[in-house]
């Protein structure tokens, strides 16, 4: 099952109508987008997916909605996280993930948290869940970044931990992962920009977020990647950087959904509080799609 994870993820947007209700059409274009173009899996309802607005019904459509678009063709990750460890655990234990190969949880945010406090919901986590746990890491959004030595403790810890989608930005931490994770323990990187610089020293991949609108390209540059044909990811990654900093020049996923929009996959609505990019943004995606036709 580890191999399945090692490549490309992609931390799929939710569509939206202009009410806010969700588009199941549209998001079945996008899966069918992912799908084609051979990233490895897809995970549902990570930050991308803006699963803090939704409902736990919502959230359950949509977790069956994809699982049967996608018939078994990738493999499927569910995000399940948050800042109350009961309410995690109450939805790991009542969602029903048939047919999805593990769980992705975000460390707990706003409370901030120390790191035994991390270890200790992590703990309570694994050992509720279901299926196998990759933790995620991401500082930007929680306020609290999650220490390599903590990580490596639960890796050591929990045999349902599998992996880490680390989002931290330093690289310093991600190699002391790296280097002293046991045997099997994925390290994935939660930057597209950093993905290739990670898998030089020995990174599994990436849970990428311009794969939604470069799926062909992303996994293309992942799999020359890890295969040590590094002059033939850098084409592919130089290809995406201005398209991923776009992406991110004013929030996510607003930024990835205008690219969908653009390319007529999904429209890009999101829920308050976020909001659309600006017009300029807009003009400047149009110009970078319009360059590559």
């Amino acid at each position: 099952m580890l191999s399945q994870l090692r490549g490309t993820g992609v931390a799929i947007v939710t569509p939206f109508f202009a009410d806010y209700r969700i588009n199941f059409n549209a998001l079945g274009k996008v899966v069918d987008h992912i799908v084609r173009c051979k990233c490895e899996y897809i995970v549902v309802l990570g930050t991308t997916g803006e699963s803090v607005t939704l409902d736990k019904d919502e959230k359950q459509e949509i977790f069956n909605f994809i699982k049967n678009r996608v018939k078994g063709k990738v493999s499927l990750v569910a995000g399940v996280g948050g800042n109350n460890t009961n309410h995690v655990i109450s939805e790991l234990t009542t969602f029903n993930l048939e047919g999805y190969d593990a769980i992705l949880s975000v460390s707990p945010y706003y409370n901030k948290p120390s790191q035994e406090g991390i270890y200790q919901h992590f703990m309570a986590v694994a050992s509720n869940s279901p299926l196998p746990v990759i933790l995620y890491n991401v500082p930007t959004r929680t306020m609290s970044n999650m220490t390599a030595e903590t990580t490596l403790r639960l890796a050591n810890d929990s045999e349902k931990i599998i992996g880490i989608k680390e989002a931290s930005g330093n690289l310093q931490q991600m190699m002391h992962i790296v280097q002293h994770r046991p045997k099997n323990f994925l390290v994935i990187s939660g930057d597209d920009p950093l993905s290739i610089p990670g898998i030089s020293f020995g990174m599994d991949g990436v849970i990428s977020v311009v794969a939604n609108a470069y799926p062909k390209e992303t996994s293309r540059m992942i799999r020359a990647a890890l295969s040590g044909k590094f002059s033939i990811a850098t084409k592919d990654h130089y290809f995406l950087l201005d398209k991923i900093e776009m992406m991110f020049a004013e929030s996510s996923p607003a930024g990835v959904k205008e690219f969908l929009s653009q390319m007529n996959l999904c429209e890009a609505h999101v829920r308050m509080p976020l909001s659309r990019v600006s017009e300029a943004l807009r003009e400047k995606i149009a110009n970078a799609i319009k360059g590559n036709q």
